[in-house]
């Protein structure tokens, strides 16, 4: 769990205490895997349970998790401090699409990662989809020696970063300080030290390491340098020594991933920045949330939370005028903020101006990056059922078929039983149409023409030019009604769920005996429930789906 810093001489006299308190409870929420009890994080953080309660009320207000009885979890929307600190450092989002198509090209595991202390964190992952790959997630630290990123990171290191690695090598040798789950090395076994393996990538521009992070893992590791010179990041290619040995990956995958790195640093060069622009309204918006819940809303942690908010692509470095004016806090405030901030790590400060650090990806990021689109749904599913009182579900398109991802069955005696992995033929269904209408006329045309549509009931459409038309009206009106077409007695509706490029990517549905409501009572009451349901699940996806990609199951 992480470590809890308690309020004392060790801290800044101006440091926040509940901001402080508030942090140690999304650590260790987030080491725990993103879902802990109220209890736990009791026992974990030493607080009173009191203490706990109205850190995790708090929380719950800003949405940054949400609270499933007594077990605390992790909410989508705290994925945007992290967010804050990726569009601020200006790496994922250019690179990320040339690091997915490295991986397409070596069909591999692609990562990027930057330096952190005498330690590497990731910064963005392109997984395949194999039994053995790389399994750490965006935010996740591990020590340098057992990494090839680290020695491209050390190999310029400095006498003093040495000299504090040494240190933390010494009091820590196999890195467990840094992730207790990393298994054991043998020294006999390490090959070359990590100080030698430094010296190797200095010279070479390159590392490989073989088995020391996991065995079985072997990694090459390449410097991407930002227009300044520096290195800005490392790139890794992942592999497992059934395919390839270090001779070949040197072989095989170091000039394509040299080629890779050359497009990189030309995206660095040449790749516009935007400013994100704050609203300055955060402020006021935690004022009223204390008028509201009174003490069970606090708002100094609150407070001190959005100033990580105040940073983003085009305000990686922020005088603290520029963080009160983009949050809405007097400068009082946000200096306290900061300097609490920059105790715990998570802002270095400057001169005069004020930068995330990687370590802001400690709260929440590593469990929320493995997230995926049933993740999301699910608990505006079950909050849409309890409006409702039907039984509401996620599907995704499955070549000619929808099959179920996520579903929150009603309590009632006669209710739609369908279970997850459920496939149904999309012509017929509401959450297919919806689906079908999204799709490119000519990849629709060719997907129909691929169908045979059979009368699952005497209502089913099975005429080829009225199933255009019905689609065509589909596409216009963004929900499907289907009326005891895919089963007698059952009526659905269905909206689409949408990514961040406005592709529907999934949809929901309410599903319902037809003696439940008439069709006008069901796009009367339903209708506005569900497009407010899909409405809530984009916005999470919006935020979770920035710098990640989001499985569709």
């Amino acid at each position: 769990m992480a470590v809890t810093i308690p309020i004392s001489d060790a801290a800044p006299r101006e440091a926040v205490g509940p901001l402080m308190r508030g942090i140690s409870v999304l650590e260790d929420i987030s080491e725990a895997g993103g879902r802990v009890t109220v209890s736990e994080l009791v026992r974990s953080t030493g607080l009173a349970r009191s203490t706990v309660d109205r850190i995790t009320a708090t929380l719950a207000r800003m949405g940054h998790l949400r609270l499933d009885g007594h077990t605390a979890v992790l909410a989508p929307r705290l994925m945007e401090l992290g967010n804050a600190y990726l569009a601020a450092i200006r790496l994922p989002g250019p690179l990320g699409p040339l690091a997915e198509q490295l991986a397409d090209a070596l069909d591999e595991s692609v990562s990027l990662a930057v330096p952190d202390g005498d330690g590497i964190r990731f910064v963005h992952r392109t997984k395949r989809r194999r039994a053995m790959s790389l399994t750490f997630g965006i935010g996740d630290l591990l020590p340098a020696e057992r990494t090839a990123q680290g020695a491209v990171f050390a190999a310029s290191w400095s006498e003093e970063e040495w000299s504090h690695w040494r240190a933390r090598r010494g009091a820590d040798p196999q890195g467990h300080a840094v992730l207790p789950v990393l298994p054991p090395t043998d020294p006999a076994e390490e090959g070359p030290g990590f100080e030698q393996r430094a010296a190797q990538a200095r010279i070479q521009g390159w590392a490989l390491d073989d088995q020391l992070v996991e065995p079985g893992l072997i990694t090459l590791a390449l410097p991407v340098r930002s227009p300044d010179g520096r290195v800005a990041c490392a790139v890794g290619v992942v592999s497992h020594t059934s395919r390839h040995t270090e001779a070949s990956m040197r072989e095989s995958l170091l000039p394509r991933a040299r080629d890779a790195v050359a497009a990189m640093e030309e995206r660095l060069r040449t790749s516009p920045v935007s400013t994100e622009t704050r609203a300055g309204g955060l402020a006021a918006w935690t004022g009223a949330s204390k008028q509201e819940l009174g003490a069970e809303f606090v708002e100094s942690l609150a407070r001190g939370l959005t100033v990580l908010t105040a940073f983003g692509e085009g305000r990686a470095e922020l005088t603290l005028a520029a963080v009160a004016q983009a949050t809405g806090l007097a400068r009082a405030t946000a200096r306290r903020a900061l300097i609490t901030l920059e105790h715990l790590g998570h802002v270095e400060a400057g001169e005069r101006t004020f930068r995330l650090t990687p370590k802001v990806l400690t709260l929440g990021y590593p469990p929320l990056s493995r997230i995926t689109l049933p993740d999301i749904a699910s608990p505006h599913l079950a909050a849409l059922v309890q409006e409702v009182h039907d039984s509401a579900s996620l599907a995704v398109l499955d070549g000619d078929a929808i099959q179920y991802t996520a579903r929150v069955a009603t309590g009632r005696i006669m209710s739609v039983n369908i279970g997850i992995g459920t496939r149904f033929p999309a012509y017929a269904a509401s959450m297919g149409r919806v689906l079908l209408a999204d799709l490119p006329a000519r990849d629709r045309a060719a997907l129909l023409a691929r169908t045979q549509l059979h009368a699952l009931t005497s209502r089913t459409v099975t005429d080829r030019e009225r199933l255009d038309a019905v689609l065509a009206q589909v596409a216009q009106d963004g929900y499907a009604l289907v009326d005891e077409e895919l089963e007698e007695g059952l009526r659905s509706l269905a909206v689409p769920v949408r990514d961040l490029g406005g592709r529907a990517v999934g949809a929901v549905n309410v599903a319902m005996h037809s003696s439940r409501r008439t069709v006008d009572q069901c796009l009367a009451e339903v209708l506005p429930a569900l497009r407010s349901a899909a409405a809530r699940i984009e916005a999470d996806l919006r935020i979770a789906g920035r710098f990640t990609r989001i499985p569709s199951s």
